[in-house]
This record gives C-alpha cells, sequence and structure tokens, in this order.
C-alpha cells in the first residue's frame, strides 16, 4: 500500500514560485485554480508570504477585435520585451472558455518565440470558470507571478464585454488592439471600450495594409476627442504598429513607460492600485455571497419553480428575490 504523498505547505509552494522553477510557479497557480476549500485556504497562506514580493511590476492589459492579431502581436511585443532584459508573463482571462474551449492553448501555440523563450511564462485562463472566478485567479496570478521576478505582466481578455472592463481594473495600462478598414469599423466600436483605453494600436499596419493602417488610426484619434479621458494627466494615443515587421512596438513601449512616469508623478498610480484593491475585496465578498447563497439547499429547491413562474408571467423578479433571500435566511 503506497503512502499518500505529502502536500506541499503555504512556505514550500512560496519558496518554490521565489525561487523561479518554471513547474513550481505553474503548480502554485494551479493551486490558486482550485475550488476546493482546502486549496483555496492554502492557497491564500501562500500569498499571505509572497505579497512582500509583489507589485514590482508594470501591468498591461491587451484586448481587441477578433482578427486584430493579439497572438501575434503579443509574441513580437513580449520577444522585444526580453530582448531589453525583461521578463514577461502572459495571463489570460476567457470567460467565455466554459462554452467554447477557449482560445489561448491555441495562442500558445501561435506565440511561437514567446512560448520557449527561457525569460517568458505563458498562463492560460481556467476553463469552465464564471467571469468573477476566472478574474480572481488572474489578479492572484499576476501577484505569484510578480514574486516570481517576472517585472511585465501582459493580461489578454479573450472574451469580450464585461471581461475587458474587469482586465482594466486590474492592469496599470490597457491597450485596445484594433485592425485597418478606412473607418467604417467605428461604427461597431463601443464608446465603453474607448473610455477604459490607455492606448489604441491599430494593427497589421504593413505592405498593402500600410496606408489603411494610417487612415484609420487618424479616425480613432478623431473619435478619442469626444471621449471623457480616464486620467486627467493622459490623453491616450492611437498609433500604427506591425507585429511582423516588428515596427511601432518600440513607441508603443515607450508610450506606456511614459504613461507610468506620468501617473506615478501625480501619485495617480499608487491610487489606482490602492482602489483597484479595494474593488477586488468586494467583488470577492459578492462572489463568495452568491456561491453560497445558490449553494444553500433551500434556495437550491425553491429557484426552478420560481425561474418557471417568472417566465411565465406569474410572478414579478421582486417578489421572487424577497422569496429566495427568506429561503436564505434574510
Amino acid at each position: 500500500m503506497t503512502a499518500a504523498r505529502k502536500f506541499p505547505s503555504a512556505i514550500e509552494y512560496a519558496d518554490g514560485v521565489l525561487s523561479g522553477d518554471r513547474a513550481k510557479l505553474a503548480r502554485a497557480i494551479t493551486l490558486i485554480e482550485s475550488r476546493n476549500p482546502d486549496h483555496q485556504k492554502l492557497a491564500q497562506e501562500m500569498l499571505i508570504e509572497l505579497l512582500p514580493k509583489t507589485g514590482n511590476s508594470l501591468r498591461i492589459g491587451i484586448s481587441g477585435l477578433p482578427g486584430a492579431g493579439k497572438s501575434t502581436f503579443i509574441d513580437a511585443f513580449g520577444t522585444m520585451l526580453t530582448g531589453m532584459g525583461h521578463k514577461v508573463a502572459v495571463l489570460a482571462v476567457d470567460p467565455t472558455s466554459s462554452r467554447t474551449g477557449g482560445s489561448i492553448l491555441g495562442d500558445k501555440t501561435r506565440m511561437s518565440r514567446l512560448s520557449t523563450d527561457p525569460n517568458a511564462f505563458i498562463r492560460p485562463s481556467p476553463t469552465g470558470g464564471t467571469l468573477g472566478g476566472v478574474a480572481r485567479a488572474t489578479r492572484e496570478a499576476i501577484l505569484v507571478c510578480e514574486a516570481a521576478g517576472f517585472d511585465v505582466i501582459l493580461v489578454e481578455t479573450v472574451g469580450v464585454g464585461q471581461s475587458e472592463i474587469t482586465v482594466s481594473e486590474m492592469v496599470d495600462f490597457f491597450l485596445v488592439l484594433m485592425i485597418a478598414g478606412g473607418g467604417d469599423e467605428l461604427q461597431g466600436i463601443k464608446k465603453g471600450v474607448l473610455e477604459i483605453a490607455d492606448m489604441i494600436a491599430i494593427t497589421k499596419a504593413d505592405g498593402d495594409n500600410e496606408n489603411r493602417a494610417r487612415i484609420t488610426a487618424a479616425d480613432y484619434q478623431h473619435a478619442m476627442r469626444i471621449v471623457t479621458p480616464a486620467s486627467p494627466t493622459w490623453i491616450a494615443p492611437v498609433i500604427t504598429v506591425s507585429s511582423l515587421q516588428n515596427k511601432g512596438l518600440d513607441t508603443l513601449w515607450e508610450h506606456i513607460q511614459n504613461h507610468k512616469k506620468l501617473l506615478a508623478a501625480s501619485g495617480e498610480f499608487d491610487g489606482k492600485r490602492r482602489a483597484q484593491m479595494l474593488r477586488w475585496m468586494w467583488a470577492m465578498v459578492e462572489d463568495r455571497l452568491m456561491t453560497t447563497l445558490k449553494s444553500e439547499p433551500a434556495v437550491k429547491t425553491l429557484v426552478p419553480a420560481l425561474e418557471k413562474d417568472i417566465a411565465a408571467g406569474k410572478l414579478t423578479p421582486a417578489l421572487a428575490v424577497e422569496r429566495i433571500l427568506k429561503a436564505f435566511g434574510m
């Protein structure tokens, strides 16, 4: 009879992360992603050990329309950064993965240079999770990667809509990638996405597409004039880039560094991070409360009938809420 495998302690997990061992880093993030209550408790104990070593990275969120070439961009941009001596971690927020299987695994194979770079680390988002659960795991994975010595964290939003807002609230700089099309696609861009963008990059600005990319950049620059900037210190620039030819990537990096410099000088940078931590706390409170409420046996028994009555027009949502909370003991 084989003895049960001894589970590492929180300190052992933390030591593994701090040692820079990739396999141990991956196992630490797997621990964070686990829904097992014992694992979650252990993960929090590990994070307490790691907290003094966190906060020293530049956190960059990356979003973009399908076809904008996010994977190719991240591969080129991340490789440029590692070539400059940076250590780059790529994380994904993919709330759609429970339905589609996610795209980051495919993206990892397309990030051919970065996936084999000794100074880079690529981590898919957990599959089958809610946005709240995936976001929690990603936020904590950022801390673990920082403790492991990664000084640039790229957080890719694979899903759309609310996931873009969620990612913008866990990073220092939010980059939106767009494709060239002479401005026609401006009709389909949500104003909300432009409001949270710290920079817009028009991708694939090479070959026959280069001139169209410049025209599109001008259209977006004009559109940004009617958007209220998130910071009084920063006006979001619009640039063109070519990931295939590595054009514009150095300019993009200069803008990101300048953004941090300006916001740090005004005190906004630290203030933003503090506000993000508070929002993170309340988001986790809401997520935990919803999980507890939905798992309450009396609520689980009651909900199917309530949903049926609401759909049939026999009950208002407000009355259903009262019954659910009463079953929950409130």
